[in-house]
């Protein structure tokens, strides 16, 4: 099982660094987007929780120290 949570990570860190060369119209990011999606989507189907691919951010971390908000809330700025 912990296979899927390592093809999740590197799905999505490809797919951040694809994001960052070539933006997010190109083909190349969109499909790496589509590998990471269903990649988390494996693991989480396995039982695997939102946390086993994120782990929790240190307290360094914007937002980290706030109330009421966890590491995986997305917030606009």
């Amino acid at each position: 099982m912990a296979a899927l949570i390592r093809a999740a990570r590197t799905a999505q860190h490809l797919a951040a660094r694809a994001l960052t060369v070539h933006g997010l119209a190109h083909p190349v990011t969109l499909a790496l987007l589509a590998a990471a999606s269903t990649a988390a989507a494996r693991a989480w189907e396995a039982g695997h929780q939102v946390t086993d691919l994120h782990p929790a951010t240190t307290a360094s971390s914007p937002g980290a120290n706030s109330p009421g908000c966890s590491p995986h809330t997305f917030r606009s700025p």
